[in-house]
């Protein structure tokens, strides 16, 4: 977007000239729908003039022919552990301020175990962990069963199905091989947390920085059988706009003295990793009910059909904001940190 508003959108679709080696079915479980790169930009449109940039090879040229005032991202990328970087850091090389948190938090976020000893460094409460490169590494972790198993560089529930509970050395072998070889990642080997589980869309900047009403996670109403995770199955196989998955409670049913320790830990942890503009925050209890950071969302999903169930568009409207008024407050808060100026009252 231009000089009424400051954000071109940078974003990875269909479109994108990518040829896939890997055929795995979750491999494009990362990227953002038509629908949603639509209504992204016709938010926006409401702000300022916008200038669809996809994120393909074409990106660094277009970029520098259109100089947008800024670039609003949400391209996750397809190939390697710093995949979620590559827009802000093309960015950052041409000069072009981009909303959102830098390549440099966006990587750490992504790479679990990286920004696991991060928050753990800063006192933020997370599980105890091990990555294991290797089968022989994940056969050597010393953790009290169970434990939960996930690939370390992926997002959208990708490698996580019921099989990621392991109560024995056997099954955390069996699918620690499995998702190696799956991924050709390594694999984070966390201590299992029984407890509730949540997350919370954080909004802001240093002294202004907010949560969201926080989303609790109802497993009741996963499957029969099902483990209470939220994992690839419920996320994109069991929750579908036919037949929607209602697990989701938002604002979520808790006593206010656990709610401000789960506000307080995603604060915490969205300091820790220096994210900016936004972020989505998830957060489970262990076995004595205390609030553990799992991981960081610093490009958080924002499906615009709330029978979708997007976590981030679901806190908004639970404060009294719409689909529109979400996207336009994010560009605001990513405009007053790029040039102290109120985008929102611009266009007023």
């Amino acid at each position: 977007m231009k000089p009424q508003a400051p954000a071109p959108r940078a974003g990875a679709d269909s479109d994108s000239p990518c040829t896939p080696t890997q055929q795995n079915n979750d491999l494009y479980a990362e990227w953002d729908d038509p629908a949603t790169i639509d209504a992204v930009e016709r938010a926006l449109g409401t702000v300022g003039e916008v200038f669809r940039l996809e994120a393909n090879v074409d990106f660094p040229a277009r970029l520098m022919l259109v100089r947008p005032d800024f670039v609003f991202n949400i391209a996750e990328g397809l190939y390697g552990p710093n995949r979620e970087g590559h827009v802000p850091a093309i960015c950052e090389f041409f000069g072009i301020p981009c909303h959102a948190s830098d390549p440099l938090t966006l990587g750490l976020a992504l790479h679990k175990a990286r920004a696991k000893e991060v928050l753990a460094f800063h006192g933020v409460p997370t599980a105890p962990f091990v990555l294991a490169k290797t089968l022989d590494d994940a056969r050597r972790a010393e953790l009290d069963f169970p434990v939960f198993v996930k690939p370390a560089f992926e997002g959208s529930g990708k490698g996580i199905t019921s099989k990621s509970v392991c109560r024995n050395r056997s099954q955390l072998a069996r699918q620690a091989s499995k998702l190696i070889a799956t991924y050709t990642e390594p694999v984070l080997i966390e201590t299992y947390l029984p407890g509730l589980e949540f997350t919370v869309a954080v909004l802001g900047n240093g002294n202004d920085t907010r949560c969201l009403p926080i989303v609790g996670m109802r497993f009741d109403a996963l499957p029969p059988g099902a483990p209470p995770i939220y994992g690839y199955e419920a996320k994109w196989l069991w929750d579908t706009p036919s037949n929607p998955l209602d697990i989701f409670e938002c604002p979520a049913r808790v006593p206010e003295a656990l709610a401000h320790e789960i506000r307080a830990a995603a604060l915490a942890a969205y300091r820790a990793l220096d994210c900016r503009d936004w972020c989505r925050i998830d957060i489970r209890c262990d076995a004595a009910g205390r609030p553990m950071v799992v991981e960081l969302n610093p490009l958080p999903g924002v499906l615009p059909d709330p029978r979708e169930h997007s976590c981030f568009p679901k806190a908004a409207a639970a404060a009294g904001m719409s689909y529109d008024d979400l996207i336009r407050t994010v560009a605001d808060i990513a405009w007053r940190r790029i040039s102290g100026r109120s985008l929102l009252a611009e266009v007023a």
